[in-house]
């Protein structure tokens, strides 16, 4: 093989490595996305408090393998009047010290 070869080879090699890398980057990503989203049903809001109860699935990114109904706070509460009581919606939420606060809302498709 000559040195030209080489460096060819060389080069498809890494070029197809970094395309596997990215790929596999992606579909962790995707992943990690996926597994954060919780389904839930819209029971009540309490604008003035800026809470949101809401009925759920497991939410494993929080720790509860049961389903349930709690009480969230919002991280904004302009994300209330984008539901109402009775919406089913895709939601994210962390754990503070404050409690449980959803940082992402929308209603499910």
């Amino acid at each position: 093989m000559t040195m030209n070869n080489k460096e060819t080879v060389m080069k498809k090699i890494t070029h197809t490595l970094a395309i596997a890398g990215i790929a596999a980057m992606l579909s962790v990503t995707s992943a990690i996305a996926q597994g954060a989203a919780i389904s839930g049903e819209v029971k009540k809001i309490d604008e003035s408090a800026g809470k949101i109860t809401l009925k759920h699935g497991p939410a494993k990114s929080l720790g509860m393998d049961e389903p349930m109904t709690m009480v969230y706070r919002v991280k904004d509460p302009a994300m209330l009047t984008k539901v109402k009581v009775g919406d089913k919606v895709q939601f994210e939420a962390e754990e503070a010290a404050s409690g449980y606060t959803v940082t992402k809302l929308q209603k499910s498709k």
